[in-house]
């Protein structure tokens, strides 16, 4: 088999000639991705590129501005520096009055942190959601470049967000939580009238062009401890439903993106009818075995993880070797299963040992993942 061929069989829980492998956002097939451009990273994707298989992630280009809606909103920045910190404080003019965000990025670290939400109060959501919505228009002219460097090498998965992303974004995670919790109406509403742009955008992503999965983030928000299951099945079930049968009727799968304690909400999450989960973190980070959510997802949902990027900044070789045999041991039969990691390194330069721990896991989980 082909990795392209691999990794549909695997989404279809059937098997495989082999397991196929994940290195999740470290794309070997993308001429653009940051690692592919990052000379301390060389060696190891040149070993992604010949030995896993690639799940190329890439969205079309689009006029978004604030909020899935493609509005022009007034926006005011200005950025200083702190030392190695270019901090980024945004203000968005509004008729009801103004907005303010402030990103902090950090050399050398391939990330961007939201030192303050855009709302700090439900009130402020209300100001964020009288913006009007306009629809998102998407440019899929770099398909063909990234179709023909991932070619048979994988597939591709766009990525998306549910409407508790949309909204739980909006705020500092703390207050987000408060404001499911005690204004839950007020909360539902709001999810509501995002799911709208939700859909709206993505009927019109699909329009343009159809690629093999997508990616659907932002159920994690709702996971145990932070809300209670019952608002798992109030605010996710139905909306990614809906958002997963517009894919499948656009004749592509989709991928439930999860982070957490999951015990509690798999079954929520088998009701969504998506084709696939990840990261499927172990304890103690999360809580539940890889071999729980095998059993319990099996001939339903294909499972992508649970190697955690802890173990391979941090690991020995021989903790990696025999924890990638754990993971087959626990996920690999009847297939319907791809080895991952849970997250991806974001410093540069690559840590050497880093790197080396990924080549491990990657040489281990060809020795054991055969069928």
């Amino acid at each position: 088999m082909n990795s392209r061929e691999r990794l549909l069989t695997a989404l279809a829980c059937q098997v495989p000639d082999r397991v196929p492998i994940s290195t999740y956002e470290l794309v070997g097939y993308d001429s653009r991705s940051v690692e592919n451009n990052d000379a301390s990273y060389d060696v190891l994707m040149q070993a992604i590129r010949e030995k896993t298989d690639c799940l190329a992630m890439w969205n079309p280009a689009s006029n978004e501005r604030f909020l899935g809606s493609a509005f022009p909103v007034e926006l005011e920045a200005t950025s200083r520096r702190e030392g190695d910190r270019l901090i980024t404080h945004t203000v968005m003019h509004t008729a009801m009055g103004d907005l303010s965000q402030t990103l902090t990025r950090i050399d050398d670290l391939n990330t961007i942190w939201q030192t303050e939400h855009w709302c700090k109060s439900s009130a402020d959501v209300d100001i964020a959601l009288a913006l009007p919505y306009v629809p998102v228009e998407y440019d899929p002219a770099d398909f063909h470049r990234i179709s023909r460097e991932v070619g048979e090498h994988g597939i591709i998965m766009a990525s998306l967000g549910d409407p508790l992303l949309m909204a739980a974004e909006l705020m500092e995670f703390g207050e987000f939580t408060i404001w499911a919790a005690t204004e839950t109406e007020h909360f539902a509403r709001a999810i509501r009238q995002l799911h709208e742009r939700c859909m709206e955008n993505l009927r019109r992503m699909l329009a343009v062009n159809v690629v093999e999965l997508y990616r659907i983030c932002g159920p994690e928000y709702a996971t145990p401890p932070y809300l209670p299951p019952a608002l798992f099945e109030r605010f996710v079930v139905p909306y990614v439903a809906e958002m997963v049968d517009l894919i499948h009727g656009a004749g592509a799968r989709a991928r439930l993106h999860c982070h957490g304690k999951i015990r509690h909400v798999l079954d929520m999450i088998l009701a969504t009818g998506a084709d696939s989960i990840d990261p499927c973190e172990p304890p103690p980070d999360g809580d539940i075995t890889l071999a729980e959510v095998k059993q319990r997802a099996a001939g339903r949902m294909c499972v992508f993880g649970d190697l955690e990027l802890k173990l391979l900044e941090h690991g020995s070789a021989e903790e990696v070797t025999a924890f990638v045999k754990s993971c087959m041991d626990a996920a690999k039969a009847g297939g319907g299963y791809v080895i991952m990691p849970t997250a991806a390194p974001i410093n540069s330069p690559l840590a050497k040992k880093t790197e080396q721990n990924y080549i491990r896991f990657i040489d281990a989980a060809l020795e054991y993942g055969r069928y």
